[in-house]
C-alpha cells in the first residue's frame, strides 16, 4: 500500500475500494468511470491509508448521513488531507452548530436570489466579450480563454476584489486543491501570502468601506464584537476559493460534454429562448453528471455508516458526485440524460452546509453555457490537443482545447 507516516505517495492506485487517492491521475478525468465499476461491484463506502485512514462514502444514503450527523463527523475537515496538516477556520464552511448558523447569517444575504438576478445582464456582456475576444479562430481553449474567468468576474465583483489579480488567485486555487493536500509546506506558503494579502484588505476597508461583501467581512461581528481577524480571514478565503474553482469546474464540464456529444449540442442550439424550460433540464443534469465538489469531514464520535465503522479522528468525504451516480437514486443513474425532468441531485450539498451560493453558480452555468452554444453551435474536441483535468476536491477541465466548426 502506498502510505508514509500518514501521507500519500503518490503510487497509482489498483484499487479503488480499499486504495483510494482523489489526487491520482486517473481520478480528474476518470471519476466517473470509477465510481460507477464500485457500485457495480456493491461497493458502499471505500477507504484508504494514503491519509491516514480515510473513507469515501458512495451511495445517497451514505453521503446523506455523513452530511447530516454533525454530531459524528465534524467540519473542522473540510477535506482528506495528511493527518499533521494544520487546520484554518474558513466559516462558515468550516463551522459546526451552534456557531455555523451566525457565520452563514453573515454572508447568505449577498447570495439571495434578489442580489444575484441583477447581474444577469452585465454577466451576459461579459460571456459576450470573452467570446469576442476568441474572434474568427478555428481553434480555442474553452477553458483557459472562457469558463475560467467567469466566476472570477462575478467573486471579485461581489467581494469587492481587483480583477488584474485574477492570475493570483487562480494559483492560490490550483496550490489549495492540487498541491496543499500532499504538502503542509505548501499550505503554510499559501497561508502566509493569503494571509498577507487578506488583512491588507480588511485595514483598507475598515478605513474605506465601500458597498461590497469586503466591508461586511472587515467588520463582521460575533455576539456584538469585531470577529477575530483569523475569523474574518476565513471567511475572505471562503468566499474566494469555494466561489470560483467550483464553478468554473462544472461551467468546462457543461462545455466537454456538449463537445464531444454533438446531438446534445445540437438539441441545446435548437433551443429558441434562453427561458425554454428544457434549458434549466440540461444545466441540472450537467450538474448531476459532472458535479464538480467532494467535501471532506472529521470523524469525532465513534460510527458507522452502511455497515463500516468510523472511529474517532479518522477522516471521510462527502462524496455528493458518487451519490449522484448512485443507481438507487436515480434512474439509468450512469447515462447522461439531457431531458432528465426528476433530478434531485446533491450537487450542492445537503443539511446544514448546502452550498450558499448556488444561486450564483445556477446563474453563471446557465449564462455561459447558453452564450458560447449561440454562438458556437458546432464545436468539436481538439483531436489533436488533449483536455486535461484537475482532480481531487474540485475536479474538471483545466485546459479545453476546441475546434470550432461553425459560428451562429
Amino acid at each position: 500500500m502506498a502510505y508514509e507516516g500518514g501521507a500519500s505517495t503518490g503510487t497509482p492506485v489498483t484499487d479503488w475500494a480499499n486504495d483510494w487517492d482523489w489526487l491520482d491521475d486517473q481520478w480528474g478525468e476518470n471519476a466517473i468511470e470509477i465510481w460507477t465499476g464500485l457500485h457495480r461491484d456493491g461497493v458502499s463506502v471505500a477507504m484508504t491509508e494514503r491519509y491516514g485512514r480515510a473513507f469515501m462514502p458512495l451511495t445517497m444514503e451514505a453521503v446523506r448521513q455523513v452530511a447530516n450527523d454533525t454530531d459524528s463527523f465534524s467540519s473542522i475537515y473540510v477535506s482528506v488531507a495528511r493527518p499533521d496538516a494544520v487546520r484554518r477556520p474558513a466559516p462558515p464552511i468550516t463551522s459546526d452548530p451552534p456557531e455555523h448558523k451566525d457565520h452563514r447569517r453573515l454572508l447568505l444575504p449577498a447570495f439571495s436570489p434578489n442580489q444575484i438576478a441583477p447581474m444577469e445582464k452585465e454577466m451576459r456582456d461579459f460571456c459576450r466579450g470573452l467570446i469576442a475576444e476568441i474572434g474568427d479562430a478555428t481553434e480555442a481553449d474553452a477553458a483557459e480563454q472562457y469558463a475560467q474567468h467567469i466566476p472570477v468576474h462575478a467573486i471579485c465583483q461581489m467581494v469587492g476584489i481587483p480583477e488584474s489579480d485574477a492570475d493570483l488567485f487562480r494559483d492560490w486555487i490550483y496550490r489549495t486543491f492540487q498541491v496543499a493536500p500532499r504538502d503542509n509546506a505548501e499550505r503554510e506558503r499559501l497561508f502566509i501570502e493569503m494571509t498577507a494579502y487578506w488583512e491588507a484588505l480588511i485595514a483598507d476597508r475598515i478605513a474605506n468601506p465601500r458597498d461590497d461583501l469586503a466591508t461586511v467581512v472587515a467588520n463582521a461581528e460575533i455576539d456584538g464584537r469585531l470577529a477575530p481577524i483569523e475569523i474574518r480571514r476565513g471567511y475572505l478565503s471562503l468566499l474566494l476559493v469555494a466561489g470560483i474553482d467550483t464553478t468554473w469546474s462544472a461551467i468546462g464540464s457543461g462545455l466537454w460534454h456538449l463537445a464531444s456529444h454533438p446531438e446534445h449540442l445540437a438539441y441545446l442550439a435548437a433551443l429558441e429562448s434562453d427561458d425554454d424550460p428544457r434549458w434549466e433540464f440540461a444545466l441540472e443534469e450537467v450538474l448531476r453528471f459532472y458535479s464538480p465538489v467532494t467535501m471532506g469531514r472529521k470523524v469525532i464520535n465513534d460510527t458507522e455508516v452502511s455497515g463500516c465503522p468510523m472511529r474517532a479522528g479518522e477522516q471521510t468525504l462527502v462524496t455528493f458526485p458518487a451519490a449522484n451516480h448512485d443507481p438507487a437514486a436515480f434512474e439509468s443513474a450512469h447515462e447522461f440524460q439531457i431531458d432528465r425532468e426528476q433530478n434531485r441531485h446533491v450537487a450542492f450539498g445537503v443539511g446544514i452546509h448546502r452550498c450558499l451560493g448556488s444561486n450564483l453558480a445556477r446563474l453563471e452555468l446557465k449564462i455561459a453555457i447558453q452564450e458560447w452554444v449561440r454562438a458556437f453551435p458546432d464545436y468539436r474536441l481538439n483531436p489533436d490537443r488533449p483536455t486535461t483535468w484537475a482532480n481531487g476536491q474540485v475536479r474538471g477541465p483545466r485546459q479545453l482545447p476546441v475546434v470550432i466548426h461553425r459560428r451562429a
